[in-house]
């Protein structure tokens, strides 16, 4: 396995985390991390329900976190990792941060932002997915099959 891509795995298990913590809450196990420099600048997970705030996603969270943390607006240093595909919503905010590069565990077929903008990241935004897919759906689907 390539340094990058445990660089990546490690990352992204610390969103699971974050995912499992939502669970927990009876949000959806969305999870989110911000990484500046090779460290967790932030952590968040869902908080829609708990918040009654529909904006509440893990990435806003995350990105609000971070901000503050680095005392500015702009994450132009930063990685965001995030267990599934970003909304429209979250991928805008993340262009508007100027997010470099965003890596997500699994696709969302049905809301992800790449289906409906594909161009919502900052234009030079790297887009990496499939980062730990198969742990991050499973983690999804198991919460959805409860839920019916």
């Amino acid at each position: 396995m390539q340094q990058e891509d445990k660089r990546h795995e490690k990352y992204m298990r610390a969103a699971l985390a974050e995912a499992h913590k939502a669970l927990q809450k009876g949000e959806v196990p969305i999870g989110a991390v911000v990484v500046c420099k090779e460290r967790v600048v932030a952590r968040a997970h869902n908080l829609t329900e708990t918040l009654c705030d529909p904006t509440a996603h893990a990435e806003m969270q995350a990105i609000t976190m971070a901000a503050n943390e680095l005392g500015g607006k702009y994450l132009t240093d930063c990685t965001l990792y995030v267990t599934v595909e970003p909304c429209t919503m979250c991928a805008g905010a993340l262009g508007w941060a100027q997010v470099p590069a965003v890596v997500y565990g699994c696709k969302d077929e049905k809301r992800g932002f790449q289906q409906y903008a594909p161009h919502a990241l900052h234009p030079k935004a790297q887009l990496i997915g499939g980062v730990l897919e198969d742990e991050c759906r499973e983690l999804m689907q198991e919460f959805f099959r409860q839920r019916r």
